[in-house]
């Protein structure tokens, strides 16, 4: 059985299994079933009810007789049995029903199940169900015309087939490739007691610099050589962010066209660099293709805690990404306190069901019932966020705070809500009203994407812009407080569901007061935005939505806000979804563009199509291979399939000269409906994230310039096992040795076996694959497989990846049965 906690969570003995049926059900549904057993040796009183959370909706009216699942909102769900008695020790309950869309991977399967006890008790956690393994063609694709076959073990080999170890001579020794690097052959020897000269207005990058030379030995044979660096043009490189890392077997020079360019000199060293002091002689001059090089991680959906986040951001500077795009907000919760608004934190930070009947937000993604235990849980304090502003700074990391609205805001609509509530209770109705969010008479009727009934702000209200006003000037007091500047907050502003605002009678009076379309009241309050935000002297940004405008059935750029003081992160570009251009039209349109498509850079997006595989898919599989293979000036250089495995022959309005020059670059983006733990936010961020890395800094492969599809594709190919080698050889194992070593995906193996030989190989070359054929989990001390060995007639062999640390991949487990 498979489970889909990181880490089983206890609670009383209540068994709970579940399984997809089928997906062949009904078009875009999909039949499955669950089973409660009440392990206890006590009766549950009658008028039980478990909750739990799916992103599936059920349709009611397919619930087996005797029970009821209601949809309460979002993804919580209530499952019940009407006027039925109490539920004995040791009896089961079968429920089946359907839902929309498909249960493929445990990532589609209900999960944080707590009960209600009916003697009004409070609510008891009982975790995760136990998964059915999805072995059947009915179970593993979505529907009858899937056609992407299961990323199983011998899909897998055939994928890798193209790729080959290759000598370590000829992999890369930095990530991502610099523009010129070019080594001799001889070596340079440091120690932590290196001399090191520089400028004073290098500082911080000496200090970060001496940081690094910390654990190298105290003494090395010869002495040490010098370290120098300075700052001045680099020849033959452009822009801020320019560096010359010069190693001579006595001395080594860094200059850079600015302290940024020094720490990203300083980031080279530190690959180049061995554990024991070692670096090879050359030069090395480099630039960043793009400017903007970004990361998006979502903490509203789940909470990462601060060493959480300074970790990712050592990382991302690692590998010279220079923008922090921070989701704090988000309908499951406000993750910044702010000192004005107390209950933005005291309610949108805490998420479960309280005892004493306290206001917070409702289990999500499996967040559980208790409050304090929670992954849903949690805020960042002043001094966090001051914390987190100024590691970002030090490391020349940009943090873009983003606070989602008008949609995606149901933690800040349900906390000020409470703020009105409380008020009102105590005699002050003016101020109730000072900061309201929703309008109490609104009737509206919709449905976001996520499932939620009443996650819209209400924005024909005028507390809306004192809201944003304080929330802005609040954020900008941070800054300050962290002497970091502040030039952009990020609005969200997608998603907005149909419907909303349609019942709002301040909302109608507003259009008919105005002669305006819902659009056009959209669009006022963006205008509104973008004014509260100048005020501040900072610019405002928003994903594609806030951008676009809807006429004759399509997406098309809003001429209204185009300018070099509004920025769009475009993400709706999935292949087949008429969308794929959206980011070169709005670019060619005259708005600033970072490149944030789903499709490539999406990482909470599952690697592959596989049933224990954690993560999204609605745009496809996203595999470290999907972001080093994006063409960020012509995604459609790469052949391309829309999710469903069918082939994409999308004619894609490329940008034009102008337009080239408005887009940024390109970010990653780390939703956290799936990261409810670190560890799960390690696997879901690397090593995509250095796939990233290449394709944002190092210079344009080219290869949309070679006009034969199949030599495109050749040399894109070519180009992606050096990467893959690059990885697997050096980068991982660097990975492995840091100070916090990180829990990256390892890729299963692929194998087969053909007539009685094991075959074996692996998505990134230079990792080592163990195997065994004794019915035991595989370890670095099991036979290590480089080439084709014999096996018994019969039976099982397992095969695992493994870093060298000496964890293991997903065992991968072939059965035996040849002549």
């Amino acid at each position: 059985m498979i489970s889909t906690a990181d880490q089983p969570r206890g609670g009383p003995a209540i068994a709970i299994a579940w399984e997809c049926l089928s997906n062949y059900t009904r078009d875009d549904a999909f039949s499955a079933r669950l089973v409660l057993r009440n392990d206890t040796a006590q009766a549950i009183a009658p008028g039980w009810a478990l909750c739990f959370n799916t992103c599936r909706k059920v349709l009611a009216d397919t619930v087996s007789p005797g029970y009821t699942i209601a949809h309460l909102n979002g993804d919580l769900f209530c499952l019940a049995m009407p006027g039925g008695g109490p539920w004995l020790p040791g009896t089961s309950h079968t429920v089946e029903y359907e839902a929309l869309h498909w249960a493929i991977s445990i990532t589609d399967a209900p999960l944080g199940f707590y009960l209600l006890p009916g003697d009004g008790g409070p609510a008891v956690d009982l975790g995760d169900p136990e998964i059915a393994p999805f072995t059947r063609p009915e179970q593993r694709h979505r529907m009858r015309g899937d056609r992407l076959p299961t990323a199983d073990a011998a899909w897998r080999f055939e994928q890798n087939a193209a790729l080959a170890l290759l000598p370590i001579e000829a992999v890369g020794r930095i990530t991502p490739r610099p523009v010129s690097a070019h080594f001799d052959g001889r070596r340079c020897l440091l120690s932590r007691h290196a001399p090191l000269r520089y400028e004073g207005a290098l500082w911080n990058e000496a200090s970060l610099l001496a940081s690094l030379l910390g654990p190298l030995p105290g003494m090395v044979p010869g002495g040490t050589a010098d370290l120098v660096l300075e700052l001045g043009a680099v020849e033959g490189m452009a822009g801020e962010e320019a560096y010359l890392l010069d190693i001579e077997p006595g001395r080594v020079r860094i200059r850079g066209a600015s302290p940024h360019g020094v720490f990203n000199a300083i980031q080279s060293l530190a690959q180049l660099l061995s554990p024991f002091g070692e670096l090879p002689t050359g030069v090395v001059r480099d630039a960043p293709r793009f400017g903007y090089r970004g990361m998006m991680l979502d903490v509203a959906r789940h909470f990462a805690g601060v060493n959480t986040v300074l970790r990712l951001l050592d990382c991302m500077a690692s590998y010279k990404l220079n923008r922090f795009h921070f989701h704090l907000t988000d309908d499951e919760g406000w993750r910044l306190a702010i000192g004005a608004l107390p209950e933005l934190t005291g309610v949108g930070a805490r998420r479960g069901v309280a005892p004493d009947g306290s206001a917070s937000l409702p289990p999500s993604y499996g967040s559980g019932a208790d409050i304090d235990a929670s992954a849903g849980s949690g805020c960042y304090t002043a001094a966090d966020f001051i914390t987190i502003l100024r590691h970002a700074h030090a490391r020349h990391i940009e943090v873009i705070p983003e606070f989602n609205m008008p949609g995606h805001a149901r933690a800040a609509v349900s906390a000020m809500r409470e703020r009105h509530r409380r008020l009102l209770a105590a005699g002050d109705p003016d101020g109730a009203c000072a900061y309201l969010l929703h309008d109490p008479e609104d009737r509206s009727s919709y449905e976001s994407v996520q499932l939620w009934h009443d996650n819209v702000i209400c924005i024909a209200l005028p507390s809306v812009d004192r809201f944003i006003d304080t929330v802005v000037g609040e954020v900008c007091m941070l800054y300050r407080a962290a002497g970091v500047p502040l030039r952009v907050i990020h609005t969200g502003g997608d998603e907005v569901p149909p419907g909303a605002w349609l019942g709002s009678p301040r909302c109608r009076a507003l259009m008919e007061a105005r002669g305006w379309d819902v659009q056009q009241l959209h669009d006022d309050f963006i205008e509104r935005c973008r004014a509260i935000l100048a005020r501040h002297g900072v610019a405002f940004a928003g994903w594609d939505e806030t951008a676009l405008v809807k006429q004759d059935g399509r997406m098309l750029p809003n001429p209204r806000f185009a300018g070099p003081d509004f920025h769009v992160y475009v993400w709706n570009t999935a292949w087949g979804s008429g969308q794929e251009d959206c980011a070169y039209r709005l670019a060619n349109a005259g708005y600033q563009v970072v490149l944030s498509n789903a499709a490539s850079l999406y990482f909470d997006l599952a690697y592959a199509k596989h049933p224990q595989e954690p993560g999204y898919y609605w745009a496809g599989f996203v595999e470290t291979r999907s972001a080093f293979g994006f063409g960020p000036l012509d995604a459609g250089a790469q052949a391309a399939q829309d999710p469903m495995g069918r082939p994409v022959a999308a004619t894609l309005q490329p940008p034009d000269a102008q337009g080239r020059g408005r887009i940024k670059g390109l970010q990653g983006q780390l939703w956290g409906e799936n990261a409810r733990s670190r560890a799960r936010l390690d696997y879901l961020a690397l090593p995509r994230l250095l796939g990233l890395a290449e394709r944002a800094w190092a210079p344009d492969p080219g290869w949309q310039d070679i006009p034969e599809a199949g030599q495109r594709a050749a040399r894109a190919r070519d180009d992606w096992n050096e990467f893959a080698n690059r990885l697997g050889q050096r980068e991982l194992p660097r990975l492995d040795r840091a100070r916090r070593p990180w829990d990256y995906r390892l890729p299963p193996p692929g194998a087969v076996v053909k007539d009685g030989w094991l075959h074996a190989n692996v998505a990134l070359p230079g990792l080592a694959v163990h195997y065994t054929v004794d019915g035991h989990a595989p370890s670095v001390s099991s036979p290590r497989i480089d080439a084709p060995v014999a096996l018994p007639q019969a039976g099982r062999v397992k095969l695992a990846t493994f870093d060298t640390r000496g964890r293991a991949s997903r065992i991968v487990t072939l059965t035996l049965d040849h002549p």
